[in-house]
């Protein structure tokens, strides 16, 4: 038997883009330094490793954020307990666009992503 996918990725795009704010590159790169702003790098360690982050990015790999936002999680990172705007980002955006998407979802408030990702970033 084979599965019947009933929301597939274009789906899930649409979906999260209607509902998480977009951060281009330009005012990123005004505010990554912003004491109110905690850029969040859901890349896997390898990819930063060969790519490098954004200077002062706090780094949580995708399988390990919901993990880290649950205060009543023994995972819990107090980064995650702040006021402060949270700024995904991944390699090009859309990994990223989930995780904000799930993290505003959980509470997290308020959530942007960053349009275009890291490479996006290198190149801006």
């Amino acid at each position: 038997m084979s599965q019947t996918i009933i929301k597939g990725i274009k789906e899930l795009n649409e979906e999260a883009r209607s509902t998480v704010d977009e951060m281009s590159i330009a005012e990123a790169k005004t505010l990554y330094q912003d004491d109110n702003y905690i850029f969040v790098d859901v890349r896997e360690a390898a990819e930063r490793e060969e790519h490098g982050v954004i200077p002062g990015a706090f780094t949580c790999p995708r399988g390990m954020l919901e993990f880290l936002i649950d205060p009543n999680c023994p995972a819990h990172n107090k980064i995650f307990n702040q006021d402060k705007t949270y700024v995904f980002y991944c390699a090009h955006g859309l990994r990223s666009l989930y995780a904000a998407k799930l993290a505003s979802e959980m509470g997290l408030s308020p959530v942007k992503n960053l349009t275009d990702g890291f490479f996006g970033w290198l190149k801006g």
